[in-house]
């Protein structure tokens, strides 16, 4: 405790959510300096060691682990005056604008409240608005609950500070219509187990609408809602609690329990003129200035395998009594477990599944047993109280008492000899502890025995009971999930020991919901086997941007995404004027930064425009102010049309003098009575997609228009297919330093027929990162993060260098570290609870080599990611030597997925599937081409002649052959029918050949063919009746004379 009076180190409290001020004094100078925040090392708490505090060894300075308490660093004194003045000017221009600056405090001024007292603070006039607010304050509480501070106004703005369950919450609200504080959520919660008796600093900057919110060193920075930006409080504001006006001694809510110091409001030291009895404080119940220590002693029970504390009880009692205080974050544990005396059986205290559990088991009859409560492992202090006399057992929870269903009138209970709490030691018999779940990870504090406290500072000494695995006169809680590590929206849950991730409809999945389960584009989509569809594309991957739903047309060479808006149809548009505009806003569904993803990464997009005009004029003239205009991603106008370049204020007809009126650029622009249009295509991705369009010229006799805005279509995918050849063993791509700190996934495809080499590798002081290709068959992915080395590895079946693409994918997260290699068995290690955890890197990332140039990668690597960013591996090959861009040969490693006579077809950005030469249609030749045929129909393909001189011109060819001179056949095909008989297929020539296959009247298949005028031959397959609405599959193959029927 800091005393009144004493030499203080300078106050660390958060300003604009990016720097800490350090306020010092040196001589008669307030000085206040800034410095950028560091990420503390884990720091467990010291022991109390008679009354003492002993330093822990400390870890690297820049790191902490989830939860982990971190400590402020303060600036040294300037050397001399000059430095001081110095100081001074440059911080001056640090100051925010407009904000008073702190006085800085000559002594430590500190008011206790008692849980029934406040201060408030009344202004000199009725009303007080203010457009901008600083108020600092520092406390420390035993008690999870109570308002710091509170101000309303008649008219509906309201600001209340408070803790709730440990947190503290902010309500401020400068719109008259908005609720008061009691029914509307808080705009803002900061902070974690602040009633842990130890100081917390909070600064609230408010500058308008915008707030700067600081609990210690974490800053939320939000904007209030309302229409106003003054805060207009009534009267006064007071300090402690919610004083009911004309009730003394009554408040709203539950008032604050503990100390608060150097309390400022608006450059107003309130504890000061409070001390000074000045009359702007009045003074509710009793508050006192000076902080006082009460005498407790929190322990910590450390092991969940080992912890245990023992304490004497007083045996033989009639009756028993038995109670303290307890917090954890775990389901289970065992709380208390006693034998009682004079053989009245055993009494066990257990949390399980977050509920208490109370059980007294004589040593005949049935046991009674008490369940109360929920969900107590929730951080927060709970009391608990055993209560034994005449016959009547009570359990009581934060001051609910549960009784036991069960009759225990006949139930005479005995105080035990030795109480165990937490667990049980290692060499205790069964009789004298029982645990049946696992030991108590948690704290506890106030325990009493046969209505005595029992003094822990006694057991520390040796003095007392006896314990094991214990932290004495320290709660040693820690809050993991503040900061919060489970990304895009993932809840965090936890334990005493670690946190966990539910990912549930995020969109993302893995240990810390870091990975989206939806592909980057269609394009990929299309290389899993997709078909066209409503797909949910992640541009980013693991990134910060969200999925959203595109419609993949995956039909077609070009792989075409498109991306819908609320407004597709013809719109007709009357009544318009510069001064009353037309305007709709479109709405894709995805935010503008996903469709920017989306477009920057494909290699061409469009958006058709058209506008139908009567009397309706688009863009006027070249350099004149245009009437019809249109709005992009950048927000900007554009006043360019459909199939136009940008800064062309013109139409596509414009382009190639083709407009109806050759003095304008338009063909609206001609202002004529009949119906025209102009339509065309935007290309030019930087403006894409159109997000409004604004139309100023259908307020005229006869005047109108009809607009249609298409969906944005993009094709082609310019990272999956971004590849780099390496071919000497020196050569390496360098990108910046891969920030990573605290998750990382790296993916990338890779082919080779080298032994081994590294993909990629970055460096920092101590930390390092690298994947390699070890063996032929072995894939190694290490990394450090100060720890020592982690390294997995995992082992193929078969060879990795056989020039076939393969896939590699690393995840680092504070959960656990794998490496997955193709559809191989994912390779996991839980990353250690304590220690390091935050990767540092400061080196150039090499990618194919490594900063010594040795065991550089000989072969190719594609579509390389790093959390979700896409690195152009291309463009850095074109500057690099012994490396170029693109790989070829996909179609080794794809070409199976071209299924029924398709052919791979190379392409320089990836492949495709020609399905020329195959029955059947679609991306990867899989769609059956079929027909339905009425009775009198057919389908005749005319195949081309070896003498075309022989053949009518008039008809079309197919392409099917180019030769049908043909020394053998290949026909497949399916049917289903209930007709009989029919002619499925006939072929003929020139020279009188033919093949013809048919269903007889009876259902029999029978295929006939005739040979250079030979006779006809006939076989006939009469083993059911194939005319019988079933699917039948059909394949002959002749070669020669030789028929073969399947």
């Amino acid at each position: 405790m800091r005393r009144p009076g004493r030499s203080e180190p300078p106050e660390s409290t958060g300003v604009g959510g990016s720097s800490l001020v350090a306020v010092m004094r040196w001589g008669g100078h307030c000085v206040v300096t800034l410095e950028k925040p560091r990420t503390a090392a884990l720091m467990e708490p010291g022991l109390r060691v008679k009354g003492r505090r002993r330093k822990e060894p400390r870890p690297r300075g820049n790191q902490r682990r989830p939860g982990g308490k971190e400590r402020p660093s303060f600036l040294k004194r300037a050397s001399s005056p000059h430095a001081r003045s110095g100081t001074l000017r440059r911080l001056a221009r640090w100051a925010w604008a407009g904000v008073a600056q702190h006085p800085c405090p000559r002594e430590s001024d500190v008011a206790d409240f008692d849980g029934r007292s406040s201060l408030l603070y009344r202004f000199n006039q009725k009303l007080m608005s203010t457009l901008k607010d600083v108020i600092s304050l520092k406390f420390k509480s035993m008690q999870g609950d109570g308002v710091l501070f509170h101000g309303e106004g008649q008219r509906g703005d309201h600001i209340t500070l408070e803790l709730q369950r440990g947190r503290l919450a902010l309500h401020l609200n400068l719109d008259d219509s908005k609720p008061r504080p009691s029914s509307s959520a808080p705009s803002a919660t900061l902070g974690s187990l602040l009633d842990d008796q130890h100081w917390h600093s909070v600064l609230l900057e408010r500058a308008g609408k915008l707030v700067n919110f600081t609990v210690d060193r974490h800053t939320q920075h939000f904007r209030t809602r309302g229409e106003a930006d003054a805060l207009d409080i009534d009267y006064e504001l007071s300090f402690g609690g919610i004083p009911v006006p004309g009730k003394p001694g009554t408040f709203l809510k539950k008032n604050f329990h503990g100390c608060i110091e150097n309390l400022y409001y608006n450059g107003v030291n309130i504890i000061d003129l409070a001390k000074r009895r000045k009359h702007q404080i009045y003074t509710v119940g009793n508050v006192t200035f000076s902080c006082s220590e009460p005498q407790i002693v929190p322990i910590t029970f450390v092991n969940s395998s080992s912890s245990y504390l023992l304490l004497p009880g007083t045996p033989q009692i009639d009756g028993l009594s038995v109670s303290f205080q307890f917090r954890t974050w775990n389901k289970d544990g065992l709380l208390l477990s006693t034998m009682l005396s004079e053989g009245s059986g055993t009494l066990l205290l257990s949390l399980e599944d977050g509920t208490l559990r109370l059980v007294i088991q004589k040593t005949t009859g049935r046991a009674a047993e008490i369940l109360t409560g929920r969900d107590l492992n929730d951080g927060l202090w709970h009391s608990v109280s055993i209560n034994a006399r005449r016959n009547r057992i009570t359990l009581t929870l934060d001051n609910d008492a549960a009784s036991p269903a069960q009759d225990t009138s006949r139930m005479q209970i005995y105080s035990g000899n030795r109480y165990y709490f937490g667990g049980c030691p290692d060499n205790l018999t069964d009789s004298q502890c029982l645990n049946p779940i696992k030991a108590f990870q948690g704290c506890m504090r106030l325990i009493f025995i046969d209505n005595q406290p029992k003094d822990l500072i006694s057991v520390q000494q040796g003095s007392l009971g006896n314990f094991s695995d214990l932290h004495i006169d320290l709660c040693g809680i820690k809050d993991r999930c503040l900061p919060n590590y489970c990304e895009h929206g993932g809840t965090c849950s936890q334990s005493w020991a670690t946190f966990h991730c539910d990912c549930s409809n995020t969109g993302y999945v893995g240990a810390t919901c870091h990975n989206s389960l939806y592909e980057q584009s269609c394009e990929v989509y299309r290389h899993r086997g997709n078909a066209a569809g409503f797909f949910y594309v992640d541009s980013d991957g693991s990134g910060p941007l969200g999925p959203f739903r595109v419609f993949c047309n995956i039909t077609e060479d070009k792989i075409w995404t498109l991306m819908q808006h609320n407004n597709t149809e013809l719109t007709r548009v009357r009544g318009a004027n510069p001064e009353k505009p037309y305007s709709m806003t479109l709405d894709y569904g995805g935010s503008l930064e996903q469709l920017g993803a989306v477009i920057d990464g494909s290699e061409h997009c469009e958006q058709e425009v058209a506008y139908h005009c009567r009397r309706s004029r688009l863009l006027n003239t070249p350099d004149g102010t245009p009437l019809t205009w249109w709005i992009g991603r950048s927000n900007e106008r554009q006043p360019y049309w459909g199939g136009a370049p940008p800064g062309v204020q013109q139409c596509d007809c414009g382009l190639d003098e083709s407009c109806l009126d050759i003095r304008h650029f338009c063909n609206c622009d001609a202002d004529k009575d009949e119906w025209t249009n102009d339509t065309g295509f935007l290309s030019f991705k930087d403006h894409l997609p159109v997000t409004q369009i604004v139309i100023t010229d259908t307020d005229r006799t006869n005047s109108e228009a009809a607009w249609r805005i298409g969906p944005l279509r993009c094709y082609g995918d310019r990272h999956f297919w971004n590849a780099v050849s390496f071919y000497t063993e020196a050569s390496y791509l360098h990108f910046p330093t891969f920030h990573a700190e605290f998750s990382a996934d790296i993916s990338f495809f890779f082919k080779t027929t080298a032994l081994s080499g590294v993909f990629l590798e970055n460096l920092g002081i101590k930390d390092f990162i690298r994947l390699e290709i070890s063996s032929p068959s072995e894939i190694t992915f290490a990394i450090d993060v100060g720890n020592g080395p982690t390294e997995l590895i995992v082992h193929s079946p078969s060879p990795l260098n056989d020039n076939q693409w393969h896939y590699v994918r690393a995840e680092r997260n504070l959960k656990e570290t794998s490496l997955q290699v193709d559809n191989l068995p994912r390779m996991t290690r839980e990353a250690s609870e304590e220690g390091h955890f935050q990767l540092q890197l400061n080196s150039q990332l090499f990618v194919g080599g490594t900063s010594s140039r040795q065991k550089g990668f000989l072969g190719c690597i594609r579509s390389l990611h790093l959390n979700g960013q896409k690195l152009d591996l291309e463009e850095r090959a074109k500057a690099a030597s012994g490396a170029r861009p693109g790989c070829p040969g996909h179609c080794s490693s794809y070409g199976s997925i071209c299924h029924n006579g398709g052919e791979c077809v190379e392409k320089h950005s990836g492949y495709f599937c020609d399905c020329a030469s195959s029955p059947y249609e679609g991306p990867f030749c899989k769609k059956e081409v079929s027909a339905v045929f009425e009775a009198g129909t057919s389908v005749t393909y005319m195949f081309q002649e070896p003498y075309p001189v022989t053949k009518n011109v008039s008809l079309s060819s197919s392409a099917i052959y180019v030769d049908a001179a043909l020394a053998k056949e290949n026909i497949a095909l399916s049917f289903v029918t209930a007709q009989a008989p029919s002619l499925l297929l006939y072929i003929n020539s020139s020279s009188q050949d033919f093949l013809a296959v048919l269903l007889c009247e009876n259902g029999s298949l029978q295929v006939r063919y005739q040979l250079n005028k030979e006779e006809t031959h006939v076989f006939t397959i009469n083993t059911e009746n194939f005319a019988n609405r079933r699917l039948h599959h059909l394949k002959i193959i002749r070669e020669g004379r030789g028929l073969t029927i399947q």
